[in-house]
């Protein structure tokens, strides 16, 4: 035999395509090519296959020896197909006989000593694998990762280890993934946080609801503080939204298995580019806000981000993801993630205060609240001013309402949410919104006039009323419900 066909895994966006790897020996000088739109660290394996065979035991042959990874218009980064062309080597060579390998699928990295390494975006190769009914052979140190979905997973060490098992000798056995947990978050508690028992129904309303929340208010006030709470009101994610969240982060670093169901929070400094924040790369790869997908993206200190890295999460917080254009390909990273943004109201933070503010007049704190435009803050649902924190509340014996406390109620409206319109309120249509407006229609007219609001501001208004109204338990949106919505379109930017 002079030819072999093994299968391995390309990660295009959160997909995994499949990789045809084919290897024919021919006569002639000996010489080692590979073809397929490689990317170097590809066409780099020539040299890390060739010492990898030699120090497992193996003979390199001295023959014309060419390596096809098709489709060869497919994008191909890493070295993720050392393991499938070595072995291509091997059994087209004849040292491992007559075996067949139509039921695996081959990825990882070699050594120049055998040894197998692993390497990034195995989850949204391994979920491919499975639909594909094949078994997956990987390094032993991506075996957890790549057993998340039940795939049938063999995970080995060593190069010989492999061709160990494919000859029959000393077969693998399969791994086996530790059940995640399904713990509830682990971070602090909202009774933690004195006082603010405004910002503490606004940030339940958030998590009731999945909406994008901006608090502003002087340093010291507790912003970070009730943003890192929100996770620990909010329910664990389905086992289909984990994998989901698990594919993506896996193409960066692997989450932990035992965070496995908890809803990511990522909090980038405010110094990250617009590449950072929605993702990039010659090789495109996630950012931030596909990292926070069924999750939160806290951005501090909004107003320091550059005003052109702010702007680029406008598409993303209306349609949910995100589309990345390059020349060869255009990628779409899903990104549908809940932003919370915290805000000083001046450079100094105290604008207002007599005693600590340095003297800026309303025109230079609208100037620095003006870093923000208006189609952004447009589509943010709530808005809050967070007061600074009186000593006799900071220094009381009194503790406010526990995490899990507030957590019941925002699982019961989550749970009324789904059985209603099988999505957030965060994600109704206009259409679903409608019965709720006609009903108001004569005293929202007079409410927008006043308050100046946009068609989208009033129909993200009209989404928090219906959650409030979920709270409250009541089938029907009230005015009550609507007043207090639109309280919080108010605050910021009143300078």
């Amino acid at each position: 035999m002079t030819h072999a066909l093994l299968y391995s895994r390309a990660p295009i966006g959160i997909e995994a395509r499949t990789v045809r790897v084919e290897t024919h020996l021919a006569p002639g000088l000996p010489a080692f090519t590979i073809v397929g739109l490689g990317d170097t660290a590809v066409r780099e394996s020539r040299d890390r296959v060739r010492s990898a065979l030699v120090n497992s035991g193996f003979d390199f042959p001295q023959r014309r020896i060419t390596v096809s990874l098709a489709p060869a218009d497919l994008p191909k980064d890493g070295g993720r197909f050392d393991l499938a062309i070595a072995l291509g080597i091997l059994i087209a060579s004849g040292q491992l006989g007559n075996i067949t390998t139509d039921n695996y699928e081959f990825i990882g990295e070699l050594s120049l000593n055998g040894q197998l390494n692993p390497v990034s975006g195995m989850l949204p190769s391994s979920l491919a694998c499975l639909a594909e009914d094949r078994t997956l052979i990987v390094a032993a140190d991506n075996a957890e990762e790549a057993s998340l979905p039940g795939t049938p997973t063999l995970a080995a060490n060593q190069l010989a280890r492999v061709a160990a098992h494919l000859t029959g000798q000393q077969p693998l056995e399969p791994h086996q993934c530790q059940p995640p947990s399904k713990q509830h978050f682990q971070g602090g508690c909202l009774s933690e946080i004195r006082g603010q028992q405004t910002a503490k129904r606004v940030l339940e309303i958030a998590a009731a609801g999945g909406h994008s929340l901006l608090l502003c208010g002087p340093p010291g006030a507790g912003k970070s503080m009730l943003a890192s709470r929100l996770p620990g009101l909010m329910p664990p994610m389905r086992t289909a939204q984990a994998l989901e969240v698990a594919a993506i982060h896996s193409l960066k670093q692997p989450r932990n298995s035992q965070l496995f169901y908890q809803r990511p929070y990522r909090a980038p400094h405010h110094t990250s580019s617009a590449t950072a924040l929605v993702g990039g790369g010659s090789y495109p790869r996630p950012g931030e806000i596909s990292l926070a997908h069924h999750g939160i993206l806290f951005l501090d200190e909004l107003p320091e981000f550059d005003r052109k890295v702010l702007e680029v999460m406008r598409e993303p917080l209306e349609t949910g993801e995100v589309s990345i254009a390059r020349a060869a390909q255009q990628l779409t990273f899903p990104a549908r993630f809940q932003l919370v943004a915290a805000m000083n109201p001046c450079p100094c933070g105290y604008l207002g205060d007599p005693e600590k503010s340095c003297g800026y007049r309303c025109e230079k704190a609208k100037r620095y609240q003006g870093k923000l435009s208006g189609p952004l803050l447009d589509r943010i649902d709530l808005h809050l001013d967070v007061p600074a924190v009186e000593a006799k509340e900071l220094l009381g014996d009194k503790e406010g309402e526990t995490s899990e406390a507030v957590a019941q109620r925002v699982r019961f409206a989550w749970k009324q949410q789904w059985h209603r319109q099988q999505r957030l309120n965060r994600e109704l249509g206009s259409d679903k919104l409608e019965p709720m407006l006609r009903r108001h229609r004569d005293w929202l007219a007079g409410v927008m006039s006043r308050l100046g609001l946009s068609a989208r501001a009033l129909h993200r208004s009209a989404r928090v009323a219906r959650t409030i109204a979920d709270l409250d338990n009541s089938p029907e949106v009230e005015r009550d419900h609507l007043r207090e919505a639109l309280s919080y379109r108010q605050n910021v930017q009143q300078g």
